[in-house]
């Protein structure tokens, strides 16, 4: 089964070389698309060697849309551009899927330094609730029934928990054993325990039914100029 990439970045030059060095050191052959966003640094340049780059409005879930309207895999894989997969993790990934019964699934998630708050969380990831299944755990599915739910829906967050809701429904969701690893960038920012109330805040209002253009203001993408 052939297997798409689709890496959404804005504003990533200082990321996006490593996370796709990392992404060719992977055993097997795949096609890796960054998607950008109209950055306003030189993300897209750095990529364009190592990757297919294409442009697309910003949002993540337009422009993982649009690197999926344009892969030629039947299997499609969303990486976040601060991320990295495992070790042998497209070969996890493909066998995974060579069960008929799988149709998507994720990896669980750590992050690039360590914390008492961060390890908790990375912990909380090797439950199989698709509750907490971010896009940062490098979402894997299958074209047709990515294409079939009419791929990421367009709303400014918590698109990645929307879809991964609406697999689960169907079945055949896997939740893989190995990790993602992810920049702790957000929590070093605004630091781990403001980060994280604020993370549960949003999280809880959407469970309860907000709707997402309500909350985007609070968990906007921090364009760097």
């Amino acid at each position: 089964m052939n297997l798409s990439i689709v890496i959404p970045a804005l504003n990533e030059a200082s990321r996006i070389e490593t996370t796709l060095h990392a992404v060719r050191r992977q055993s097997g052959t795949h096609e890796v698309i960054v998607v950008d966003g109209g950055s306003v640094d030189n993300t897209a340049a750095l990529a364009v060697p190592l990757a297919r780059v294409i442009q697309a409005p910003c949002g993540r879930a337009r422009q993982m849309n649009a690197g999926a309207a344009v892969a030629g895999g039947d299997l499609l894989l969303f990486l976040h551009a601060d991320s990295s997969l495992p070790e042998e993790g497209i070969k996890a990934i493909h066998a995974a899927i060579e069960d008929p019964g799988v149709e998507a699934g994720a990896f669980r998630l750590r992050f690039d330094r360590t914390s008492p708050l961060l390890n908790f969380y990375s912990l909380c990831t090797r439950l199989s609730s698709p509750l907490i299944c971010f896009g940062d755990r490098a979402l894997f599915v299958r074209r047709e029934v990515f294409d079939a739910l009419g791929g990421f829906p367009d709303i400014p967050v918590f698109e990645d928990l929307e879809l991964v809701r609406r697999l689960h429904r169907r079945g055949g969701f896997a939740f893989l054993p190995g990790y993602v690893t992810t920049a702790a960038r957000r929590f070093d920012e605004h630091g781990p325990l403001r980060q994280q109330l604020l993370n549960s805040y949003l999280w809880t209002r959407y469970l309860l039914g907000t709707p997402p253009e309500k909350l985007a203001d609070l968990y906007r993408y921090a364009v760097k100029r």
